[in-house]
């Protein structure tokens, strides 16, 4: 029975000196501390272009479907590169606050930056870049011009540009690649670093047998390339402005409901085309990821309509989705692919339907199982109403950390949940690690568990609120945080409930014993000793001395190697 176990960690909250997290060694070294935690997913947040400076930059509303965000761009790659300097970087104010974001000043000052190793580069003379052009040109073209575009009429949103480059036509968009040349290679060089920093990371980790579990947000951005450049695949009128915005009706994560305002699709176009778009989404999503967390899945089988001109969830009803003549096509088109179906919110037999259907596992979030009013023990979000077929999780971006949960409940609210584990005795502060220890050992094949729940923060370290705009997407994970004792911790519990990525686990205990084996020639040799045999050597790694020990404590002789043998034996 194969069981695993990974983390949520999203790019933006890794450490990192440059105000964001992104592919730097910070990056690698949270591959290596899931490695030696026995974890094998990496789970992270959409990793799409997001507005510059804006409201909130989230992660869900970015500029492409396509598009990697320029933040994630090591600083420190384009130093070692040459193109940027060490002292540029350092002089430049990314914010004083290492545990939050601050996308004002990113923008203000981050950006500059990369266009500085742009205009160093060279990038023209690359024939990778070429190549990288080439290959992309049916969505980067759009996207670089779009950007370029927005960055020249002053940021403004696509629906306030002039009606000529606004609808799309021909001698408008031969004007503006002519006029913003440069701006619009500015932007391939960007997309460029991001997928070849993004590609490296990926396989260091894949290398390490961790897998990477990206996140697609079902929607697109109202204000992105793809609706911009291509309105016949949304629901948009004859002057390509939105008929009818997503959003949902009231649920767990907002009483009063959501509107999100993205577009709609037109799926009866996307059904002629044999959902061309879709198919290409999800191939390109896969050159990224190992698997594919589809973010609102439900809306594949009934999504929410909400009329543009209100703007208001009161004023919306339930649509019929493609359903599973979507996913059979995808099937079809790329063979059998690893997705997760996250299909919280409002259940009903038809989303349940088309997820037992697809296959797909589906998630269970703890913070849903309980509620005082409720004692009849069938909340499918119950552990012991789980099948295997799915993902559990203590807690989601859109969830409070599962300490900052756990105390903000009722007494009785406590009290239920101390019932069902029939625990007692253990002291609030510590109540979060009985709750991941829930998770784990439930029957859900994959258990993944945000770094903050196991480090045990507070919701000072929550990501999102969902139906706000404010104070959202920042938190930042300070390096101190991933300690060798809290892997040694998460470890034992990983393996206590069979879960360890024993193939992980194996290489690296592989690669610690070939380094002592390599550690130990070295020290021989350096003692002066003929060890062709490496009969010493060995000696060496059996009586548990290092290089050092053995160079500074003693100058070994091969007769000196086998009398410490002699006498470790002897004792």
């Amino acid at each position: 029975m194969k069981r695993h176990a990974g983390v949520l960690l999203s790019i933006t909250s890794l450490p990192s000196k440059y105000g964001i997290g992104c592919f730097d060694q910070a990056a690698y070294d949270f591959v290596d501390w899931l490695e030696k935690s026995g974890q094998k997913y990496w789970q992270i947040l959409p990793l799409g272009s997001t507005s510059h400076g804006g409201a909130y930059d989230s992660p869900y509303q970015a500029y492409s479907a396509f598009a990697g965000n320029p933040y994630f761009i090591s600083l420190d790659a384009l130093i070692k590169e040459g193109v940027l300097t060490e002292e540029e970087c350092a002089a430049v104010d990314f914010g004083a606050n290492e545990e939050q974001v601050d996308y004002e000043l990113l923008s203000k000052n981050r950006l500059p930056l990369l266009h500085k190793a742009y205009e160093r580069s060279e990038i023209y003379k690359n024939e990778d870049f070429k190549k990288f052009c080439d290959d992309n040109f049916w969505w980067l073209d759009d996207y670089a011009l779009f950007m370029s575009v927005r960055s020249y009429l002053g940021d403004q949103g696509w629906t306030q540009w002039p009606e000529d480059i606004r609808m799309h036509y021909g001698p408008a968009l031969d004007y503006y690649r002519g006029l913003l040349y440069f701006d619009i290679e500015f932007q391939k060089y960007m997309q460029f670093k991001f997928y070849e920093q993004w590609s490296a990371l990926k396989k260091y980790a894949n290398d390490k047998h961790i897998e990477i579990v990206g996140d697609i947000p079902i929607y697109v951005s109202p204000d992105g390339s793809d609706v911009w450049a291509q309105p016949e695949l949304f629901q948009l009128d004859e002057n390509n402005k939105m008929v009818n915005i997503a959003g949902c009706p009231p649920d767990n994560f907002a009483a009063d409901g959501q509107v999100w305002g993205n577009p709609l699709y037109n799926w009866d176009y996307h059904k002629k085309t044999n959902y061309h778009w879709w198919v290409t989404r999800l191939w390109y999503s896969f050159k990224l990821y190992d698997v594919v967390r589809i973010d609102h899945f439900r809306g594949f089988d009934e999504y929410f309509s909400i009329p543009a001109s209100t703007g208001k969830a009161k004023d919306g009803l339930w649509e019929k989705g493609p359903g599973m003549d979507l996913f059979k096509t995808l099937e079809k088109e790329l063979g059998e692919r690893k997705f997760i179906a996250e299909d919280l919110g409002l259940m009903t037999d038809g989303v349940r339907k088309l997820v037992k259907d697809s296959g797909f596992p589906n998630m269970k979030v703890l913070q849903f199982a309980w509620n005082v009013a409720d004692t009849t023990g069938v909340n499918e979000y119950l552990p012991h109403n789980f099948g295997r077929n799915n993902v559990v999780y203590t807690g989601t971006h859109d969830n409070e950390t599962v300490a900052g949960w756990y105390a903000g409940l009722t007494e009785a609210g406590k009290e239920q949940i101390r019932d069902y584990i029939d625990d007692h005795h253990t002291d609030d502060a510590d109540m979060y690690k009985k709750l991941i220890r829930m998770a784990m050992m439930c029957a859900s094949e994959t258990c993944i568990v945000p770094i903050q729940d196991w480090a045990g923060l507070d919701n000072s370290a929550r990501m999102n609120t969902p139906g706000t705009v404010d104070n959202n997407w920042s938190w930042r994970m300070k390096a101190e945080l991933l300690t060798d004792e809290l892997s040694e911790e998460v470890l034992a519990m990983t393996k206590r409930f069979n879960r360890a990525n024993w193939a992980a686990l194996d290489a690296l205990k592989k690669a610690a014993e070939e380094a002592a084996k390599k550690a130990a020639k070295a020290a021989v040799a350096e003692a002066g000793i003929d060890d062709e045999d490496e009969t010493d050597s060995e000696v060496v790694m059996e009586i548990g001395l290092d290089a050092e020990e053995m160079i500074v404590e003693v100058e070994l002789t091969s007769e000196a190697v086998v009398a410490a043998e002699s006498e470790s034996e002897t004792k």
